[in-house]
């Protein structure tokens, strides 16, 4: 036994020298040249719930540069990114799953562990010629602000951090500002974040806050989330094929059973119509609905004028979307719209169909309370839907209206969901938040609340008189006209740091980051 002991113990050992002079190698050996025009970019997350960092990849790429995308699997990255022709994607490979069956202590080490050698293996192997920039997401920030200083340092890389938030804010969500875990999290994201080439922001207040209480070092510039260009408000034809394709998932959702209008794909769907007259020889009834014509004669589809008000909130479902806030303002519409429905107001307000699009911890739980209530629910209806990436900015334009619980645990930067929908014309509902006056002007090109009451009320007032609704088609032309965005820190003069003309993500990426990259 203390022989078997004795020789795992040398092994142990042999195989951490082995790795230490592996290390050293690698760090003192000659460097090759950096391969100009290349970046790896890394997201230590789901590679296709990164739109950010896709669309960064998608204009370094479109710019000639010889682009590594480098995360995690599990959704389907933009179908774009599959064809450039300077595209690579590489997927990190996830913790084995005997690590399940250790204990949280074990398996947390475990995991960093495998993480990190990933990362290293990637970063360091098998992107073979060094490349001139690599661009990290933060947060999170642990490990790799470290690991990416380290790789710069090794291959000669320049460091470019897109700070989206601040990674200890978020642990505090969890354990509170004050807890040693928190502060340490605090002391490593300043500690690894303060210098490098460069560092990219979402917002102002972020900025402002970081160079102020971090004293960063390196260029600092505000590259403010755009809509990539093929984000649009969705026309009729377009809504059509969408339900049409969505049509298996509504008729899965019980809780829509004698909700939604009476519909026959092809012909039409809960929330359009498109028939034309058929042949002489085979003149049958395709379907029937009330109040509609099965014979029109306008073959191109259109919304129907009996759908359910459509509104969408994206999320991944995390503590910093308080949902409860969503639900009881729905709760306060339902009673509302019954009262109107009871007096036979003439602006009587519409059923809704609440949608609510991704993934995450805390899905299942609200899921289930608003289950729970919507039994006895009668003008709404609450379903969560996972869309592909290329339905979904679709359905952003089919929509009409958005809401917003994003609440930013640091106060500091923006929802990007926000973003895409003001992309697809989509007006929004926002929770009020510290910086949320660089992207939503309350009665400009968005509504902003701060408790459900007050929801419950722009709800209704958007809503009332349904599908003409005379405040709702104001908020919409807003965002045909390309809504300014308060800029608080420049003037409506010359010298702005960025123009307060909204644009899209490649306009706004080319303006930004091309004096950066092209020096």
């Amino acid at each position: 036994m203390a022989e078997s002991r004795l020789t795992v113990s040398h092994f142990l050992i042999s195989v951490a020298l082995l790795a230490l002079t592996w290390v050293i190698w690698v760090a003192f050996k000659p460097r090759k040249r950096v391969s100009l025009r290349s970046v790896a970019i890394l997201v230590l997350g789901d590679i296709g719930r990164s739109p950010r960092m896709m669309y960064h990849a998608q204009s370094f790429a479109e710019n000639g540069f010889t682009t590594n995308l480098i995360g995690y699997g599990g959704s389907n990255p933009i179908p774009s990114l599959k064809r450039l022709p300077k595209m690579n994607i590489w997927y990190l490979p996830e913790p084995p799953k005997l690590l399940r069956c250790f204990p949280f202590v074990i398996a947390a080490p475990l995991k960093i562990i495998h993480q990190i050698l990933s990362i290293f293996w990637v970063l360091l192997f098998r992107i073979d010629v060094p490349p001139e920039f690599i661009l990290v997401q933060n947060p999170p920030s642990i490990p790799t602000l470290a690991l990416v200083q380290l790789v710069g340092r090794i291959r000669g890389s320049k460091i470019i951090i897109d700070w989206h938030n601040l990674g200890y804010s978020i642990l505090a969500l969890k354990l509170g500002t004050n807890h040693i875990f928190v502060r340490l999290a605090m002391w490593f994201e300043r500690k690894f974040g303060h210098s490098a080439y460069a560092h990219l922001f979402v917002t102002y207040a972020m900025r402002d806050f970081l160079v102020k209480e971090w004293d960063l070092q390196g260029q600092k510039i505000v590259l403010h989330d755009r809509p990539p260009q093929h984000f649009h408000h969705s026309s009729a034809q377009e809504i059509h094929e969408l339900f049409r394709k969505l049509q298996p998932l509504l008729e899965n959702q019980k809780v829509l059973d004698d909700f939604l209008p009476l519909s026959s794909v092809p012909y039409s769907t809960a929330f359009t119509r498109a028939m034309s007259k058929p042949a002489t020889d085979t003149l049958q009834e395709p379907f029937s609905e009330p109040g509609i014509d099965a014979y029109s004669d306008t073959p191109s589809p259109s919304l129907r004028p009996d759908r359910p008000a459509l509104l969408v909130s994206s999320t991944s479902w995390t503590p910093d979307e308080d949902f409860e806030i969503l639900i009881d303002s729905l709760g306060i519409y339902e009673t509302r719209a019954g009262e109107l429905a009871s007096q036979k107001v003439a602006a009587s307000l519409p059923k809704i169909l609440v949608v609510v699009t991704g993934k995450g911890p805390l899905q299942a739980k609200y899921m289930a309370d608003v289950n729970r209530l919507q039994r006895d629910w009668k003008w709404v209806r609450f379903i969560s839907l996972w869309l592909e990436a290329e339905d979904y900015p679709i359905f952003l334009g089919s929509a009409d209206l958005g809401v917003c619980l994003h609440s930013s645990s640091s106060s500091l930067d923006l929802p990007m969901k926000i973003v895409d929908m003001f992309g697809c014309g989509l007006p929004v509902c926002a929770l009020d938040f510290a910086c949320l006056h660089e992207l939503v002007n309350d009665g400009g090109n968005g509504r902003v609340f701060k408790t459900a009451p007050q929801l419950a009320i722009q709800l209704e007032t958007l809503l009332a008189g349904f599908p003409d609704s005379p405040s709702l088609r104001k908020l919409a032309s807003s965002l045909e006209r390309a809504p300014a965005i308060p800029n608080p820190h420049v003037s409506t003069n010359h010298g702005s740091e960025e123009s307060q003309v909204w644009c899209t993500w490649e306009e706004n990426w080319g303006r930004v980051m091309r004096r950066l990259i092209l020096v």
